[in-house]
């Protein structure tokens, strides 16, 4: 079902015109490194003066995905705190943190995007070679380097080992030690876990479209012209890796033979089963578009009168 191909109707479409009322909502966005997440993050960035919210980069010291415990205890207070700057949608690459543990009763709402593994390794690979068409000038940290991923698994190389494909589990999974051991049962158990019980929805690379439809009938608030923006091509495709060389067949038989494949592939095949459970049950085809299930329930016997 690809959403975005297709009319929208919302049902709450006429209560989202309204001006929106003042709200200390938190998005946190702890995006994966490439996933689509230059792309939405633009997005948001282009919707929040019409929206009336607050977008905010998490820029960490040396590119770090996880912060000491007096950081996290920092972060978790200060954006739970800045009511100047709510409601508001941080982003950044940072492990998933969870915010009961300082004490903090009302949570953010946490979003994410994942990719099938293999292909966000060999996008990475390419992107630290030749870089992308966001920012074309800048010289990226292997420029130069022309190998091919294929001779690079050829000569079991470390740019493309597979213990690289340990990154979607560790983000949901966290800061506890165990979800950054490289092919960790535990790890990917918890990263199952933190995805449905502590995010609203994670989306698919592959349906980033039909993801930012979820988003805009789920929150309108934040996300109200989202799908018209997206289907207008301008944030469709921000960023591209200016030369990427599709694998041979060999290749990927090889890097499917590891346990972190294995594993990074379970844990992505978990998260398309969630989202596309989530779209079918958020949408009904009907006459050709695509229409929210929305307002199908009510209150009743409601005492005392």
């Amino acid at each position: 079902m690809d959403i975005t191909r297709r009319h929208l109707s919302f049902t709450n479409e006429q209560e989202s015109t309204t001006e929106p009322a003042e709200d200390d909502t938190v998005i946190i966005y702890n995006r994966v490194p490439k996933t689509g997440s230059t792309s939405f993050a633009g997005m948001a960035y282009d919707l929040c003066t019409q929206n009336k919210f607050h977008v905010l980069h998490l820029n960490t010291s040396k590119n770090s995905r996880t912060l000491s415990l007096s950081d996290q205890m920092r972060f978790a207070v200060n954006i739970t705190t800045w009511s100047e700057k709510k409601p508001a949608l941080y982003h950044g690459h940072l492990a998933f943190l969870d915010f009961t543990r300082f004490g903090i009763i009302k949570k953010p709402i946490y979003i994410n995007i994942v990719r099938d593994p293999l292909d966000r390794l060999v996008s990475y690979y390419y992107f630290v070679r030749y870089g992308d068409d966001f920012r074309p000038f800048l010289k990226r940290r292997k420029a130069g380097n022309r190998e091919t991923f294929d001779d690079c698994v050829k000569r079991s190389g470390d740019d493309c080992s597979a213990d690289n494909l340990w990154l979607q589990i560790p983000f949901f999974c966290g800061h506890v030690a165990e979800c950054w051991i490289p092919g960790s049962q535990w790890a990917l158990e918890q990263a199952k876990q933190n995805l449905i019980h502590h995010y609203l929805v994670v989306g698919v690379t592959e349906e980033l479209g039909d993801f930012i439809a979820i988003l805009e009938a789920t929150l309108p608030r934040f996300f109200k012209g989202a799908v018209q923006l997206y289907n207008s091509g301008r944030k469709s495709h921000l960023r591209k890796t200016t030369k990427k060389i599709t694998p041979l067949p060999e290749t990927v038989d090889k890097i499917r033979e590891s346990k972190i494949w294995a594993m990074e592939n379970e844990f992505y095949e978990f998260a398309v089963e969630q989202f596309h459970f989530l779209k079918h049950q958020t949408f009904d085809l009907v006459n050709g578009e695509f229409v929210e299930k929305g307002n199908r329930f009510m209150f009743e016997k409601i005492r005392p009168r």
